[in-house]
């Protein structure tokens, strides 16, 4: 097989990429070691910047976006009982956007279905080969025969525990990481969300979130030790829980049911430097992971392949190497970026382990000052709405 751009990873990352060069008179191959029916099957978040509702329209795949997503203005952040809304739009003039990732990649997938731009799912024994050289290779088995894409570049969008960003030789990646001493416990349930807008609240017990999928489907978390496992947590234990973290008028509001989904995440920070190496460029959580709190996840995934799809096609129109030569000191500059507000916000919503007093009141000082001052409410603001791409 012979492409321009080999893909691996199937996730809505490498779908993206996909689609935008797809656009732009790119040729791909994406390769997903995954079903189609496991990708969409995984649950995650799904607040889109504005940036990433541009890039998904440019992509062609936002009309459903714009039919069902939900619009939100701002956020509610509580801090043992006492609320505080942060008016995105009276602070920056822009808002996001609350569509489910899953939903993301189910756009993505039926676009390219439609297309006829070819994905392979369910293969085995992915290996990237001589992307040091002027003629990268991807060998793949599937159903038990042993194929080879030959391209131009390889972009790896397979995950933090993907081959690509292992297939790096040793010593000329640096990673930076730090994990969490706490997981999220979700869950989804079909009712309605307690609140129009997602609440953050910080209790003495641990950080809890009430979010939403759409009008009639809510995602709730709260705050587990990293040792946590979701047996034990009956849907019962999880509602009486997340009801004791929430200020009251929230907690009423709570509509309980059976979890349709019920799971642990960890809280992870990651960087891996850089992100180019030959003709093998790393995007999304391949080259970076964020801590939840600040909903930055997906957004950093598109802004890494909309710097990407752009380099790629001017190389291609332009016979240009100007923007795949800067891809990695421009990604990482805004990831960066991104990781101290992931990190800030976590830090001053969760509950540490041996947290002191002094630490609490610091974390309180934190809140009121952020409650107070127009000036931090607009560092939040235009963080969580997102820096420019």
């Amino acid at each position: 097989m012979r492409t321009q751009v080999a893909i691996v990873g199937a996730g809505p990352a490498g779908l993206l990429l996909g689609r935008l060069l797809e656009r732009r008179g790119v040729d791909t191959i994406i390769l997903e070691r995954r079903s189609r029916e496991h990708v969409l099957g995984r649950i995650r978040a799904g607040v889109l910047e504005q940036g990433t509702v541009d890039l998904l329209a440019a992509a062609g795949v936002d009309a459903r976006l714009h039919a069902e997503g939900l619009v939100h203005e701002g956020i509610e952040l509580c801090f043992d009982g006492d609320r505080r809304r942060i008016d995105f739009r009276a602070l920056t003039g822009r808002s996001v956007t609350v569509y489910g990732q899953t939903e993301v990649t189910r756009d993505l997938m039926e676009a390219r279905a439609s297309s006829g731009a070819r994905s392979i799912y369910d293969v085995e024994a992915v290996s990237l080969h001589d992307f040091d050289g002027e003629r990268p290779r991807v060998r793949f088995v599937r159903d038990g025969v042993e194929h080879c894409v030959d391209c131009d570049f390889i972009a790896g969008c397979d995950g933090y525990h993907g081959v690509s960003r292992a297939s790096v030789p040793a010593g000329a990646l640096r990673s930076f990481e730090r994990t969490y001493p706490f997981g999220w416990l979700g869950v989804l349930v079909e009712r309605p969300p307690a609140a129009a807008e997602l609440v953050y609240a910080h209790h003495e017990r641990g950080f809890a979130l009430c979010s939403m999928r759409s009008h009639q489907r809510s995602r709730y978390y709260v705050q587990v030790g990293a040792e946590e496992e979701v047996a034990a947590w009956p849907d019962q234990r999880f509602w009486d829980e997340l009801r004791r973290r929430l200020d009251p008028e929230t907690a009423a509001a709570v509509q309980t049911g059976p979890a349709i989904e019920k799971s642990i995440a960890p809280l992870r920070s990651f960087v891996a430097e850089p992100l180019r190496f030959g003709r093998l460029f790393l995007a999304g959580d391949a080259a970076h992971i964020v801590p939840p709190t600040g909903a930055k996840g997906l957004n950093l995934a598109a802004s890494d392949v909309g710097c990407l799809a752009q380099a790629l096609a001017e190389h291609y129109a332009e016979r240009s190497s100007a923007g795949l030569d800067t891809y990695s000191d421009r990604v990482l500059q805004r990831v960066w970026k991104a990781e101290r507000f992931s990190w800030w916000m976590t830090a001053l919503l969760h509950v540490f382990p041996g947290t002191d007093t002094f630490g609490r009141r610091i974390q309180r000082a934190e809140f009121d000052y952020l409650a107070g001052s127009p000036a931090a409410q607009l560092v939040l603001a235009e963080n969580y709405t997102g820096l420019p791409m």
